[in-house]
């Protein structure tokens, strides 16, 4: 006997968590529910942890929505969209890699899904999805970022992101280091490492930092690497050992 799935719901709604989950208890035999994400940000660390076999997604969510969710993964696991727009509802979801349900899910819907869900056991399809997702988000994308806008007591001030040498994640918020000081946004860096240029490199969980302004880069232990920055002085930062593949992916090494 297959074991089922194991699934995460995200969702911003707690109600559509709640009416979600209830649905899926009627499936023990397809669907183990190991989790709860309320938007995209703690989902991908959840997806990264607990691994699911299975997610159901809701696409417009704060932080980051569903498409820029899997676009940030490196591992994509089988995919029940779940949204209350069905102009999401496009062709592309009937293909044999995704599926979508719209709110409010029915159950007899629902058990069309599980079905559908039972043919792709064992099967990756990640690429498919990720070849879906990313012809989706291209329609839904803006002109490509210059500037970030952060709050300054009354003021709104306009940042281009060619004077930014780095992100640094605090406490409760994300520091932006330029030639012209220090600002603050409300942003994470996860939120920021999706929307940016890629003339920007995630180096660490609490760094993004700006590769114009690399000056030199350096092995350290552990396979970590310190990176020199200049901008009107040399700052160092190190890597994170778990950002190894996409920074030796930046040198071509």
């Amino acid at each position: 006997m297959n074991k089922p799935y194991s699934t995460l719901i995200i969702d911003d709604e707690p109600l559509a968590i709640k009416r979600l989950e209830k649905l899926l208890l009627n499936f023990p035999e397809s669907i183990n529910i190991i989790g709860f994400s309320k938007h995209g940000g703690e989902a991908k660390n959840q997806i990264e942890f607990l691994e699911p076999d299975l997610i159901f997604l809701d696409i417009e969510m704060p932080v980051l929505n569903g498409f820029e969710l899997i676009e940030a993964l490196e591992k994509i696991p089988l995919i029940v969209f779940c949204t209350a727009h069905d102009e999401y509802a496009l062709k592309a979801f009937e293909t044999n890699s995704i599926d979508y349900l719209v709110k409010p899910v029915r159950l007899e819907r629902l058990e069309k899904t599980i079905t559908k869900l039972k043919q792709f056991k064992n099967k990756n399809t990640s690429h498919d999805i990720l070849k879906v997702v990313q012809e989706l988000s291209a329609q839904k994308k803006q002109k490509q970022m210059t500037s970030i806008t952060v709050k300054k007591e009354d003021k709104l001030i306009f940042i281009k992101l060619n004077d930014i040498t780095y992100f640094e994640a605090t406490d409760k918020y994300v520091s932006i280091e330029t030639n012209k000081g220090t600002f603050l946004t409300e942003k994470s860096l996860t939120q920021l490492e999706i929307q940016l240029p890629n003339y920007f490199l995630r180096v660490h969980r609490a760094y993004i930092i700006n590769t114009n302004f690399v000056e030199e880069v350096q092995k350290y232990f552990n396979s970590r690497f310190i990176f020199k920055l200049n901008n009107k002085g040399i700052l160092s930062v190190t890597s994170g050992r778990s950002y190894i593949n996409q920074i030796k992916k930046w040198m071509n090494m």
